[in-house]
């Protein structure tokens, strides 16, 4: 009988305390591994559920709703799709990617929420703009960005995930103007922009001293070094991608539920933890993403996954132009008008909410599993009482 397919609870429970005593890390680094670790355990406590019809019972313990845990995810992202839904306008969306090159990554590494900063701006006011350049299409835009940090192998790799409807309105808002089929905006023109904001914004910091520099990158303190070190990469192009357009409304609704709250890695991924060495699968995109298997030790992946941990508080999906939260209700409410659409004939039907609610949460409904006549009812118990605390030894 092979073994059970691990967890990255399992990984974190065997090899994360050794991992934290070898290793100083910071405190929302800890807390996120000691809430995964707790995660679905008698550690947050939990409810049992008793059918009134045969006196089955099943103990179900609490989440940690943390936003890196992978078992956390199905809830967060079914609240967030179904605010969603009322957003939704009857027209093409188009994907377009923003990444950043290898050497900024680098300096992101150590810059999280200072680049990651930079990166929502400088991909906002690219697309806006060029957007409302009258030779292009003259339009007010309106899209949401998600940043994903990550590649298939947990390699560091920043990179905004932009979803965008396929027009917008005139200067004037008395009509809507739609995009072209094939494209939203020549990606050439948008990645040149890209790279001068970015750029202009990373040497704002670094003037600004926002910046810092550790390991390698130690030697950028010196202005001269930082200047050599960015020279190359303000004549290379930039990576912008467009991917073709979802379609309507219902293929984005179906992009958003596997799409925006994923976290480094999912648990189906993982595939052996044996002998301190995990073995996980992975696309190789540049090989016609043909599925590979990687094996590293449980320390290497453990800091592979801590890397991709956002700062505390970061807001990792935004909204810009005509979904700006501040006029979001009001310019959707116009652009339906314009394009005659009323908002029944954008949701899906009552019955493919309720699939995809039970895909995207696996939850049962509250008829009894056992004999399916009962109804459960819930007895909550709370989490254990939480020993002394233990002290944190001072590493420095």
């Amino acid at each position: 009988m092979p073994p059970p397919t691990p967890e990255l609870a399992d990984i974190f429970r065997q090899y994360g305390p050794a991992y934290r005593q070898a290793h100083s890390l910071p405190l929302h680094q800890e807390r996120l591994m000691q809430a995964i670790e707790d995660c679905r355990t008698p550690a947050l406590g939990g409810s049992i559920d008793w059918c009134d019809h045969c006196q089955f019972t099943h103990t179900r313990y609490r989440s940690c709703r943390n936003r890196h845990c992978p078992k956390c995810q199905g809830a967060a992202r079914e609240k967030w799709i179904q605010q969603r839904r009322a957003e939704l306008l009857p027209t093409e969306y188009f994907h377009v990617v923003f990444t950043l090159p290898a050497p900024i990554a680098a300096i992101a590494f150590y810059n999280k929420k200072a680049v990651y900063d930079m990166l929502f701006r400088a991909t906002a006011e690219t697309l806006l703009t060029i957007a409302r350049d009258p030779q292009r299409l003259g339009i007010e835009l309106g899209f949401f960005a998600v940043l994903h940090s990550w590649g298939q192998t947990l390699n560091f790799h920043p990179h905004l995930h932009c979803v965008v409807p396929g027009g917008g309105l005139s200067p004037d808002s008395d009509r809507w103007i739609a995009a072209r089929r094939r494209y939203l905006l020549p990606v050439k023109v948008l990645s040149r922009r890209f790279r001068r904001l970015m750029f202009e914004a990373l040497q704002d910091a670094y003037a600004a001293g926002q910046l810092q520099f550790f390991g390698d990158l130690e030697p950028l303190r010196q202005p001269a070094a930082f200047a050599r070190y960015l020279a190359p990469l303000q004549k290379s192009r930039w990576v912008v991608y467009a991917k073709p357009p979802f379609g309507g409304p219902q293929y984005v609704l179906e992009y958003l539920g596997r799409y925006t709250h994923r976290v480094a890695i999912s648990n189906r991924r993982l595939l052996h933890l044996q002998d301190g060495q995990v073995s996980f699968q992975w696309k190789d995109y540049r090989d016609r993403q043909q599925p590979k298997v990687m094996t590293v030790s449980a320390d290497e992946f453990i800091r592979r996954f801590l890397q991709h941990a956002l700062p505390p508080g970061f807001q990792r999906i935004r909204y810009y132009g005509l979904l700006a939260n501040c006029h979001r209700a009001d310019k959707l409410d116009l652009c339906r008008r314009l394009l005659a659409s009323p908002l029944a004939c954008l949701l899906p039907a009552l019955a493919a909410c309720r699939d995809l609610y039970a895909q995207l949460t696996s939850r049962c409904p509250r008829l009894c599993p056992n004999c399916g006549i009962g109804i459960l009812t819930s007895i909550l118990f709370p989490r254990p009482c939480p020993g002394p605390p233990v002290p944190r030894l001072d590493t420095s």
